[in-house]
């Protein structure tokens, strides 16, 4: 059984066990950090080779069963450019997929992690994204 329900669950547990600290800001991602990269399945397609199509709905929200990070791994695993050489690595493959991206492309697909950018962006003294 998951621990938490959802990321606004894990968000709300996470502020009781702190308690009331003005300084802790938690975020969580849906399923996984994964749903974040696929609104860039164009460029995991370019890296790959592979001819899937774009999981489809709001990113975060990808699941059924076969989380965002299966269906990236599964994209490295098949595709022509990658098929039998290489497996999808997070620390790797997230940053050559994100590489020279606008991050607000997800934001706009993705609210838990456009809510974690406005903090930082807040915390930083700059405006929120929108």
């Amino acid at each position: 059984m998951p621990t938490f329900k959802d990321a606004a669950d894990a968000k709300n547990k996470m502020r009781h066990w702190v308690g009331p600290e003005p300084r802790f800001h938690p975020h969580a991602a849906q399923h996984d950090f994964e749903a974040w990269l696929l609104p860039y399945w164009d460029e995991i397609k370019k890296i790959t080779g592979c001819s899937q199509g774009v999981p489809g709905g709001n990113p975060e929200l990808v699941n059924h069963q076969s989380p965002p990070s299966a269906r990236i791994r599964e994209a490295f695993r098949t595709g022509a450019n990658t098929k039998g050489r290489r497996k999808y690595i997070k620390t790797r493959d997230a940053k050559r997929i994100l590489d020279g991206k606008d991050l607000t492309v997800a934001a706009q697909q993705c609210s838990e992690l456009k809510a974690l950018l406005d903090t930082i962006l807040t915390l930083c003294g700059a405006p929120p994204l929108s």
